[in-house]
C-alpha cells in the first residue's frame, strides 16, 4: 500500500488522517520458533531485534519488508518460559492476521507450508479473496491473501519472488455488537465502509487496498477471547506525524475514551486505547523508522536497546535466549 499525501483543511493545515495499518503485535511462545516461522517460512525480514520496554528480559522482534515500512510489520513478544498462560481466541481480539501475497500464489504457498510441516488450508476471506490459512508455531491464525499490491517485498533466503509476502493485508476480528465498533472507526478515526457480506463488514483507510483494511465479523453468541500465548496483543494504525497523533488523542479523549499518554517506542511514538468490542488499538507515527540506530543493510542483526537500558546490556543479553 502506498500511503496518501496528507490532506489539508480550508486553512491550509494538514488534517489528521489514518493512513493505514502500521503493525500487528502478538504474544508468542518460543523466540527461535517464532523467528524461524516469520523469517524462514514466510520470508519476512527481521528488521529489528530489541526488547519489550516493559520487560527487557523478553525480546521484541519486528518482521517486515526490506526497510521495515509501516504496513508491512508483524511484531512479537516471545513470552515462552515466563509462565504466561495459553490464550483463547474469541471476541475482543484479532482472530486473523493477514499478509498479502501475489495473485495466483496460493497453491504454491500451500505446498511450501505443507512441506515445512504446517497444516495449511486453501480458502477465501469473507469477501471472496483466495489464499491459504495456517497456524504459526504459537497458534496464531495467519492468512496469506492473494492480492494486487504494488509494495516491494523483501526477497531473502530461498523465497521465490513470485510468491513473496508484500506486507500486512488486513486484520479480522469478531464482535458481539457491530455498530459501536464500526461507529468508532468511521466516526472518530475516519475509516470508510467499503463492503458488506453476510455478517461481515469491511472498512478501509488511506488509499484502501492491502495494508489499509479491517474486517469485522458479527458474532453475538461467541466466546470472549483471553489474552495469552498465541494471541494478538494489539493492532496499530499509522499517522504521518506527532501533530496528527495528538489531534486523534484529543478527539478520542473529548469523546470519552481512555487513551494513554504518548509513549516513545524509539522507532515510532504511540498512543493506546480500546475499541468498544475490546480490541486494543494503537496509533503510531510513521517516523523516525528503523534506520535510526543501524543501517538498512544490517537491520535486525544486532540487539538494540533503548538508551535507558544500555547500562544493563550485559545482564539483559545473558538473560535472553540466543537466536540463530
Amino acid at each position: 500500500m502506498t500511503y496518501p499525501e496528507a490532506r489539508t483543511g480550508s486553512g491550509g493545515a494538514a488534517r489528521p488522517e489514518i493512513l493505514g495499518l502500521h503493525h500487528v503485535t502478538a504474544t508468542v511462545d518460543g523466540a527461535q520458533e517464532d523467528l524461524s516461522f516469520y523469517r524462514d517460512v514466510l520470508g519476512l525480514r527481521l528488521v529489528k531485534r530489541t526488547v519489550n520496554f516493559d520487560n527487557p528480559q523478553v525480546y521484541h522482534l519486528y518482521y517486515g519488508n526490506g526497510t521495515g515500512d509501516p504496513g508491512t510489520l508483524m511484531t512479537t513478544f516471545p513470552y515462552g518460559g515466563w509462565g504466561v498462560r495459553t490464550g483463547r481466541h474469541g471476541n475482543g481480539q484479532i482472530k486473523e492476521t493477514r499478509f498479502a501475497v501475489p495473485l495466483g500464489s496460493g497453491g504454491a504457498w500451500h505446498t511450501r507450508l505443507s512441506e515445512q510441516g504446517f497444516e495449511a488450508v486453501l480458502g477465501e476471506t469473507d469477501f471472496g479473496e483466495p489464499g491459504v490459512l495456517v497456524l504459526d508455531p504459537s497458534g496464531l491464525a495467519i492468512r496469506l491473501v492473494e492480492s494486487e499490491d504494488g509494495r516491494v517485498p523483501w526477497i531473502g533466503g530461498n523465497m521465490d519472488p513470485g510468491m513473496a509476502v508484500t506486507g500486512v493485508h488486513s486484520v479480522m476480528f469478531p464482535v458481539r455488537r457491530m455498530e459501536p465498533s464500526v461507529d468508532l472507526l468511521t466516526g472518530l478515526l475516519g475509516w470508510r465502509e467499503e463492503a458488506h457480506r453476510g455478517e461481515s463488514v469491511r472498512l478501509v483507510s488511506g488509499n484502501g487496498g492491502p495494508g489499509g483494511i479491517i474486517d469485522l465479523r458479527g458474532d453475538p453468541g461467541g466466546t470472549d477471547g483471553v489474552n495469552g500465548l498465541g494471541t494478538v496483543h494489539h493492532v496499530a494504525m499509522a499517522v504521518a506525524d506527532d501533530a496528527s497523533q495528538e489531534a486523534f488523542r484529543r478527539r478520542l479523549l473529548e469523546a470519552g475514551h481512555a487513551v494513554t499518554e504518548v509513549r516513545d517506542r524509539q522507532y515510532f511514538r504511540s498512543i493506546y486505547f480500546r475499541e468498544p468490542g475490546g480490541v486494543l488499538y494503537e496509533i503510531a507515527t510513521m517516523p523516525p523508522g528503523f534506520a535510526i540506530d543501524e543501517p538498512v543493510s544490517s537491520l535486525g542483526e544486532g540487539l538494540k536497546l533503548p538508551p535507558w537500558e544500555e547500562a544493563n546490556r550485559s545482564r539483559i543479553e545473558e538473560g535472553l535466549t540466543p537466536l540463530d
